[in-house]
């Protein structure tokens, strides 16, 4: 399978702290990587200098063969073809369901925005609840929805941060089988970061380890 993503080199310091720390990374088309380690060993960073998020201080960001960020270029978040997955799903409350999923497409027509939203709620299970508001959903639907906002734009590369952090325990296990079959259906390329073995080992094809700011470890 060719390769998808290619990360080399990459750095970055927040101020005199050196966060990563040279990483080398190669994803494949329709992969799901995780990446495992403690709170403030760099993998929220990782994630953000590959969304664009962040201006890596040396390094190459390459994907589907087109440069994101090296010495000299930088693509903006927005001009890349990459979905993210906050930690805390940072939905908007004051908008619906279908308001949060369409909102990153207000640069198409309504009827074919409508059509789009209407498509993506469908395929996460969501048709009956477009116009809730987040707040009357349960904890495992806002993932749902949080999802179909980032995967309703046809990314190629989809990065989530954290997901199931702010799940319980019964509802963690059921929510993970969900975003794995959603992955699986659009095909999407993923790398989740995680604290938790526990969701490396239910969702990933490859796994690897990271460690002040460097991938350290990797396990089958």
């Amino acid at each position: 399978m060719a390769t998808l993503l290619h990360v080399d080199g990459l750095s970055f310091s927040y101020g005199e702290r050196s966060v990563l720390r040279g990483v080398d990374l190669d994803l494949k088309a329709g992969e799901l990587l995780v990446v495992v380690g403690p709170s403030g060993c760099g993998k929220s960073t990782l994630l953000r200098c590959i969304a664009g998020l962040e201006r890596p201080a040396a390094g190459r960001v390459v994907l589907g063969g087109d440069v994101l960020s090296d010495g000299k270029r930088f693509l903006p978040p927005e001009q890349r073809p990459v979905g993210m997955v906050f930690q805390g799903l940072a939905l908007f409350p004051h908008l619906t369901v279908a308001g949060n999923v369409g909102f990153g497409l207000a640069h198409l027509p309504k009827a074919e925005r409508r059509q789009r939203v209407a498509a993506e709620l469908e395929a996460v299970g969501l048709s009956d609840l477009a116009d809730r508001q987040p707040h009357q959903l349960s904890g495992g639907q806002q993932q749902r929805v949080a999802i179909a906002r980032s995967l309703v734009r046809r990314p190629r590369l989809m990065l989530m941060d954290e997901p199931f952090s702010d799940l319980d325990t019964d509802t963690r296990a059921s929510v993970r089988q969900e975003v794995l079959q959603i992955l699986r259906a659009h095909g999407t390329a993923a790398i989740v970061v995680t604290h938790d073995r526990e969701d490396a080992e239910a969702l990933a094809d490859r796994k690897v380890g990271m460690e002040d700011g460097a991938l350290r470890e990797m396990w089958k």
